[in-house]
Formats: structure tokens, C-alpha cells, sequence
């Protein structure tokens, strides 16, 4: 038995903790599942499973073997599919991370349509605003806010957005407009985070960062609640400006200290495999990029 098919047997006695279970859906004989395992120890110099009379159990070095084999033989098995033209449709699972605070961006009518074109994908997305590992959590595709850090990420940009400051017009009218960040501290903050006595908001003033710390008058378990808060007249917030895109179109809201926000954070689409990807990853990638390039909330202005 050569070695592709000596790890094949090695997955599926790991996937039913019994080698006679294992021998029946592979349809092989008992004695060849063993001599097969046999031969893979000695040619390793270490021993894979522990046997009992209640079954086998990976022992360390073999669960460390176990995670290679599956990769390697996913990795076999993607290559024939694509070798054979299956990849030209997508099909398959697919995992994908975006941020919570694009929740309410429109984001489920990009999946919708995404699913209207992909039938045969089954998506599985979670929404949370953090980095992640994305070999270790199994995450195909994320879209992240902010630069990466150095990884072997794929990343394709889809836009910008920023840190505003902004309040209601007839909060202006009543209290006057901050020409300068110090002038914050004497207007009312809306904080976006509950229980928080204190706001603390970085500018950029001639290329420094500059932090400002000033009580808040209210402070906001959610983003959306500050929003709505300010629009009201409740005082100063400060958010990404995707999130006010259409309070500032509208003229709601206002846009103060322009001059002094920081530097844009771009907004990308990550993946793992490149080249190798298979077609429900590209098709995705594609799909998002197109689709969140087209949103006006991510354009740098």
C-alpha cells in the first residue's frame, strides 16, 4: 500500500476510533488495515494510536500526523476536483467573518445575493469586529477594518473609512461648532461605550497624535444608540464615518474637525489560499469585493 493510501486509512481509523469500523467503510480487510498502520509506524519511528478492547486513540504524535494527513488529502482531493473541472461550479461550505459593526450596512443583502447566484454554497457567516486566525478557526474569507498584520493573508482593498466627530445642527445652533479638538471639552459627549465616565478621542494635529480626554455627558452601550442620541441633539459623538454616511448625507448630522481626524483605516477582503483557492472562496471574493466597492459609505472623502 503506498503512502497517499496508508494516511487515508490512518483519517478513517481516527474518524471511527476502530479499525475494524474503519476496515468496513473502506471497504478493506481487517488484516490490511492493520499491516497498513504497521508499515506507517515503523516507517515514522513512532507509534500513532494506542490500541484497547474498546477501541484505538490517537496518541500525541498521532493527532499531530492526523492534522497533516487532512490537509495534505484535502489539498489532493481539491487539485482533482480542479484537474476535472469541478471547480468551475461553486458548491460547498464556506465560512466567512465580517464586522459587527457592519452589521447593519447591508451586509445580509450582499449574502442574499451572493446565495441567489451560489445555490450550492452553504454559508455560514459570523459577524465580530476582531483580527482573526484564520487557519486555526477554519475561516475562509473575512472582511477586516484596518491594517493587517503581517501574514500570509491574501488581501484585496475595498475602500476606507474613518474616525468622525460629528453632531445634530440644532445641537450646533444651540452650543456652537469645535473649531480645534480642545474645544471638545466643553461640549456634551456621547460616549460608545456603556458606564464610561470618561470619552477618550485621538486627533492628528500636525502629524502628532493628540489624545483628548473629556467627561461624557451619556455613554452608549452601542454605536447606533449614540448615532441616535445625537441626532436628537444630545451632544458630540465620534464614530466610523460608514456608519453616518447617510446621517451625513441627509444633513442630520454634521461633520466637525475634519482637519484633525486620523489617518483613513481601509477596509479588505482576506483569504487564505490564492491561486489555489477553491471556486466558492474566489467566486465570494469576487462577489464582495465588487459589491462593497460599489457602497459610497467606503469612499475616501
Amino acid at each position: 500500500m503506498d503512502r497517499y493510501h496508508e494516511m487515508v486509512v490512518f483519517q478513517a481509523i481516527a474518524a471511527h476510533s476502530s479499525l475494524a469500523s474503519a476496515a468496513r467503510s473502506l471497504e478493506l480487510s481487517g488484516p490490511t488495515v492493520v499491516r497498513a498502520i504497521a508499515c506507517l509506524e515503523t516507517r515514522l519511528g513512532v507509534e500513532l494510536l494506542q490500541r484497547s478492547t474498546r477501541g484505538v486513540v490517537l496518541t500525541e504524535a498521532g493527532s499531530r500526523f492526523l492534522a497533516d494527513c487532512s490537509r495534505i488529502l484535502k489539498e489532493v482531493e481539491e487539485a482533482e476536483a480542479y484537474a476535472k473541472g469541478l471547480h468551475v461550479q461553486a458548491r460547498g461550505n464556506l465560512a466567512v467573518l465580517m464586522p459587527l459593526q457592519f452589521s447593519s450596512q447591508g451586509m445580509a443583502s450582499m449574502l442574499v445575493d451572493y446565495l441567489d447566484l451560489y445555490p450550492e454554497v452553504r454559508l455560514y457567516a459570523e459577524y465580530h469586529d476582531r483580527f482573526p486566525n484564520m487557519h486555526e478557526e477554519g475561516l475562509d474569507v473575512a472582511v477586516l477594518v484596518g491594517n493587517l498584520p503581517s501574514s500570509s493573508l491574501i488581501a484585496r482593498k475595498v475602500g476606507y473609512v474613518r474616525h468622525v466627530v460629528c453632531a445634530s445642527p440644532d445641537y450646533l445652533e444651540a452650543h456652537g461648532e469645535p473649531r480645534v479638538p480642545a474645544d471638545v471639552k466643553q461640549h456634551r459627549l456621547i460616549d460608545t461605550g456603556a458606564n464610561r465616565s470618561w470619552a477618550h478621542w485621538d486627533f492628528q494635529e500636525q502629524g502628532a497624535l493628540h489624545s483628548i480626554k473629556a467627561r461624557s455627558g451619556l455613554s452608549c452601550a452601542t454605536v447606533q444608540s449614540a448615532i441616535d442620541a445625537a441626532v436628537h441633539g444630545a451632544g458630540l459623538t465620534r464614530c466610523l464615518s460608514h456608519q453616518l454616511h447617510e446621517y451625513l448625507q441627509s444633513g442630520r448630522l454634521r461633520r466637525l474637525l475634519q482637519p484633525y481626524e486620523l489617518p483613513a483605516l481601509p477596509v479588505q477582503v482576506v483569504y487564505r489560499e490564492g491561486l489555489k483557492a477553491s471556486m466558492r472562496v474566489r467566486s465570494f471574493v469576487d462577489f464582495a469585493v465588487g459589491y462593497l466597492r460599489r457602497q459610497p459609505a467606503l469612499s475616501l472623502d
